[in-house]
């Protein structure tokens, strides 16, 4: 797929994130816009996914250990065809399928419940190890938020994965400085991220979690890893693509207002037009 569709489905993945936050009056808008492109990425470029097949034994699978970052997937889910755009504004409303946090009993597209923060790393750690058992072919990634990997389960799923080899399997970082309570490193700083998951034996490779062209090249490093498992460390915005979340914390766990979301769709408007520009 080219860069520039890439783009335009992430720009929507975003105006899904802002719209279902909004009408759920509540979520985690920040920290899924700052993952929008890596799951468009997975979605739309990397993962062997096939919303008609969904329980396909061979699929690759993806767990969302950042689980408050649910309205991200549910909007690359959504643009994929799992289910109708029109239901992410559903999003935590009482009966609705798409929860706070991530349900595959109920969830179309689901492969692991997460929520609790160092939990889905594991889970995806034991798919990554199933398929080694086996002999599937199958790829198992999982995405981790930066606070997230302060939690001690994380390290001892990854000496586990680094242990074991597997190199099925990728753990993708969403390093965007912010967490609830503020800058990572004022909390309890993880750095060096890469360092510590090379430790484990992981293969690192450092991105820009912005930029197609770095992920394209770093899931195809990934790929031709063998005997390790990858870690892919992205620097990212949190807020990416809406004006007044960017690299602000206090969006980390707070729903739009109607006045805040005209702004962001406008501020989304205006990447769209740019990108029309960019695409004549």
């Amino acid at each position: 797929m080219e860069i520039l569709e890439l783009q335009r489905i992430a720009n929507e993945v975003r105006k899904g994130i802002v719209t279902s936050t909004h009408s759920a009056k509540a979520g985690h808008p920040g920290g899924s816009l700052s993952a929008a492109d890596i799951l468009t990425y997975l979605y739309f470029e990397e993962m062997n996914v096939n919303p008609q097949d969904d329980k396909n034994p061979d699929r690759d699978r993806f767990v969302l250990s950042k689980g408050h970052a649910a309205p991200a997937l549910y909007s690359v889910l959504a643009q994929k065809g799992f289910f109708p755009v029109e239901d992410l504004v559903t999003l935590r409303h009482i009966g609705s399928y798409l929860q706070g946090h991530p349900c595959m009993q109920e969830t179309p597209g689901v492969d692991m419940s997460s929520g609790s923060l160092g939990q889905g790393i594991s889970a995806a750690v034991g798919m990554a190890l199933a398929a080694k058992l086996d002999g599937k072919a199958y790829r198992t990634y999982t995405l981790l938020g930066d606070g997230e990997i302060q939690e001690g389960q994380v390290w001892e799923a990854a000496m586990f994965a680094g242990a074991r080899n597997l190199d099925n399997l990728v753990v993708i970082v969403d390093n965007n400085g912010l967490q609830i309570d503020g800058k990572i490193e004022d909390v309890c700083s993880p750095y060096p991220i890469d360092k510590k998951f090379e430790a484990f034996n992981f293969h690192v490779i450092n991105v820009n979690a912005h930029d197609f062209d770095e992920l394209r090249a770093a899931f195809k490093e990934a790929k031709e890893t063998k005997g390790q498992p990858t870690a892919i460390v992205m620097k990212s915005t949190k807020g990416k693509g809406v004006s007044f979340m960017e690299n602000n914390a206090g969006w980390h766990g707070k729903a739009p207002n109607d006045d805040e979301l005209a702004i962001a769709l406008a501020d989304l408007a205006k990447i769209d037009e740019e990108l029309e520009k960019a695409g004549e």
